[in-house]
């Protein structure tokens, strides 16, 4: 192993690692990443890497740009730190809410700031249910969500997330969730059925299980446009009208989580706009400061917000908030940051280079482990098989996943495996020539898994 005052030998002895196995990584230790360069990561070792996840589908401008840490300083030097809480404010946070409404494809009133994601799911739930409570309607506490949806891992984001991974051992605190089908046609679908009849079968699920639940106990419907970490799972043509109707018909609020899609990566600048969605709350997170720094947003419609704000007269106070929502340093950045994406057409860069990498990926559909290629603008999933007929890959689920993985990673690129599906989200800077350096290590990889498979017993 490393010595013992090595990098490496620390990391051990001191971090506890999300997403890990804590006792696997005493044994083998960390990947050290020392530096980016735009798409790429480059290791202690000077090993150069392009990170074909974005980090965590998140660094849009890649990992060098200099206006964003520009943009930071200019802020630390005027205002380091400041907060909203009790009638307090500061131009930054003032700027990026009024860019954020002016930007949002559908009428918004207000934006409310957190630090992440699952922080900014766990507060539209407690606000759907202080709405609710506002209203005279206390029984108006469920929600539901959909089967590999993602959401977080904070207490209440952890009930609204879809994984299984995410909830074993772990306490389901929220109770009223009900859970719908993944709209995953490759999977889901019956034998015979067209992706019309797919959609119009979940839209039906939908509507049976609220007449089942009570239209009047439901407060919302929460999804994101594309699911991401459960795979790059886009829904079929048809799918979100149909399920929009069923919502207007009993009036279910619908949110939407951007945290993945927001900020150009579906190749238009919200995922709403990409698949016709009209949403009541929109979250947004990740790439809206290239996660440069921690932020999140959610935007609120008239109809969301306005009973929150007569709740916060009646109470005394909107007693919820954190110490750094909407940092200013945070506010800055993600101005700026918003600011490159629109001079230098980095929604248009995406969708563009988001059909060459699913092109790409589709040459290789014929080959012996591929079972189906999936994507939209600047995200794209390869689900892999060793049955195609099946639709099966190896036991135990997710082993052939992290082979390829591994193997991508050898050969270059860093990808991330949702079971048996790998995925890739990377910067929406990318060139041509750097979209076709990750073709070229799949492809490869591909090879290099199947003859494996092919010498070792499964």
């Amino acid at each position: 192993m490393n010595k013992a005052n090595s990098m490496e030998a620390r990391d051990i002895a001191y971090l506890l690692h999300g997403n890990t196995n804590a006792v696997k990584h005493a044994d083998i230790g960390p990947i050290l990443i020392e530096r980016g360069d735009g798409v790429f990561v480059i290791d202690t070792a000077g090993k150069r890497y392009i990170e074909g996840m974005s980090g965590l589908w998140s660094v849009g401008l890649g990992f060098s740009e200099k206006r964003l840490g520009e943009a930071a300083k200019r802020q630390m030097d005027v205002l380091p730190f400041y907060h909203t809480l009790a009638h307090r404010s500061f131009p930054a946070i003032i700027d990026l809410a009024e860019k954020l409404i002016s930007m949002a494809p559908v009428p918004m009133s207000k934006v409310f700031f957190t630090n992440s994601g699952s922080e900014a799911n766990d507060t539209v739930l407690k606000f759907l249910w202080y709405r609710a409570n506002e209203m005279g309607e206390p029984q108006r506490k469920k929600i539901i969500t959909r089967n590999r949806a993602y959401h977080g891992v904070t207490i209440a984001a952890t009930s609204l997330t879809g994984l299984a991974h995410n909830h074993r051992a772990f306490d389901l605190v929220v109770p009223d969730v009900i859970r719908l089908t993944c709209p995953h046609f490759y999977h889901e679908a019956l034998p015979g059925e067209t992706e019309d009849e797919f959609a119009t079968r979940l839209a039906t699920e939908l509507e049976e299980q609220i007449l089942a639940e009570g239209p009047e106990t439901v407060c919302a419907f929460i999804g994101e446009p594309v699911i991401g970490s459960g795979g790059v799972v886009v829904p079929p043509k048809g799918y979100w009208e149909k399920i929009q109707a069923v919502l207007h018909k009993y009036g279910i609020l619908l949110v939407l989580d951007e945290v993945i899609t927001g900020f150009g990566r579906t190749g238009q600048m919200f995922g709403c706009q990409t698949l016709d969605i009209t949403p009541d709350v929109m979250v947004m997170s990740k790439q809206i400061a290239s996660s440069y720094m921690p932020i999140a947003a959610i935007l609120m419609n008239e109809r969301v917000v306005d009973p929150i704000i007569q709740a916060s007269d009646r109470n005394g106070a909107l007693y919820h908030g954190f110490t750094g929502g909407g940092h200013p340093v945070a506010a800055a950045v993600s101005l700026e940051n918003i600011r490159i994406i629109e001079e230098e057409n980095l929604v248009g860069n995406a969708a563009a280079m988001g059909e060459r990498l699913l092109a790409g990926l589709a040459r290789y559909a014929g080959h012996p482990l591929v079972g189906e290629v999936r994507g939209i603008g600047l995200l794209a999933g390869v689900e892999l098989v060793t049955d195609k007929a099946a639709r099966t890959a190896l036991e135990p689920a997710g082993r052939l996943g992290a082979m390829l993985a591994e193997r991508m990673m050898a050969n270059g690129v860093i990808t991330r495996p949702v079971y048996d599906t790998v995925v890739f989200c990377p910067p929406m800077i990318i060139s041509p020539e750097e979209v076709d350096m990750i073709l070229a290590a799949f492809g490869k990889s591909l090879d290099e898994v199947l003859a494996a498979l092919e010498t070792v017993p499964a």
